[in-house]
């Protein structure tokens, strides 16, 4: 497999690292990067609209703890392909895709003789993927979530709508339409600092403003149609399939406001191995929040790779 070299962003981030161009068995361009380590290799699993550079400082407290890093931009963000003509939509043609995605990175994995063993550490999205992965029989000593994507904080009606909506403009090709509520501007470059969803840690709210802004071609704006309607009727398979069978670590922020604490609550419930940490206060971006929660989500993440 030839990993031709690609940009790794900033100056953030572990010595060692570097990215590169992997293709999808549907022949999607992904980017990914590495960071080699003694003690094995964590998947990191970004969430919707993020990329590579974000998880930086994230990385940084893995290398400085022996482990090493492999981490992807999912199809339509970071530099990996876009799906659209606009580049600003996160589209996705269905959501099992971002298996193939997964898949991709394992194959890289071999390719660099990435050391085993290799634990997941996912957030948001990333979750979502993640668990469906394991569900399906991808193999892990343990896995760590950060507020995972497990529901979306919709009634029911709205739910539904989406769905709806999504399959009834599909025959039309009109299901690339931005969801209802969303746009080409929306989410982090539109926000700010006050009252926001992802963070109550100023420097870390301004960093992440301040990559997209650096570099305009991370950029992501609101979803599409399709992206809604396959993430619903993913995150409804998920609720009704059996847990894994491994550890993991699930963290919840107390003011979550991005996806929805009550899926995530019950699918703890019912998961016999996992444990659910609550950060009261907190928002979204549990490792990208204030020191005292961020810490003691690594801390607790890095604990549990001990064990595995």
């Amino acid at each position: 497999m030839t990993l031709e070299p690609a940009p790794l962003l900033g100056t953030e981030g572990p010595e060692g690292g570097r990215a590169f161009w992997l293709r999808a068995t549907d022949g999607v361009r992904l980017r990914a990067a590495y960071w080699p380590g003694s003690r094995g290799t964590v998947l990191v699993l970004p969430g919707r609209t993020e990329y590579i550079e974000k998880y930086a400082l994230v990385i940084t407290d893995l290398a400085q703890a022996g482990w090493g890093a492999l981490v992807i931009d999912w199809r339509g963000q970071g530099l990996s392909d876009r799906l659209s003509g606009d580049a600003a939509l996160g589209h996705v043609a269905r959501f099992s895709d971002y298996q193939l995605d997964l898949a991709a990175l394992r194959r890289a994995a071999e390719a660099l003789s990435a050391p085993a063993p290799m634990p997941v550490l996912a957030h948001s999205m990333g979750g979502c993927i993640a668990l469906r992965a394991l569900v399906d029989g991808l193999q892990a000593p343990a896995a760590a979530f950060s507020a995972p994507m497990w529901g979306l904080p919709l009634d029911r009606l709205m739910r539904l709508g989406i769905r709806t909506m999504a399959l009834m403009t599909r025959p039309l090709g009109r299901d690339t339409a931005y969801l209802p509520t969303t746009g080409p501007v929306y989410g982090l470059p539109s926000m700010v600092f006050d009252d926001n969803p992802l963070t109550r840690d100023r420097a870390q709210f301004e960093r992440m403003q301040g990559q997209i802004r650096a570099h305009s071609e991370l950029v992501l704006g609101g979803p599409s149609l399709r992206w809604g309607g396959a993430a619903l009727a993913e995150m409804a398979a998920l609720a009704r399939l059996p847990t894994p069978d491994l550890p993991a670590l699930i963290g919840l922020g107390g003011n979550e406001r991005i996806v929805c604490p009550a899926a995530i609550r019950a699918q703890a419930a019912r998961w016999s191995q996992a444990e659910l940490v609550d950060y009261p206060g907190a928002e979204h971006e549990l490792m990208m929040e204030v020191p005292i929660t961020r810490d003691d989500f690594l801390s607790r993440t890095l604990a549990l790779l001990d064990r595995a």
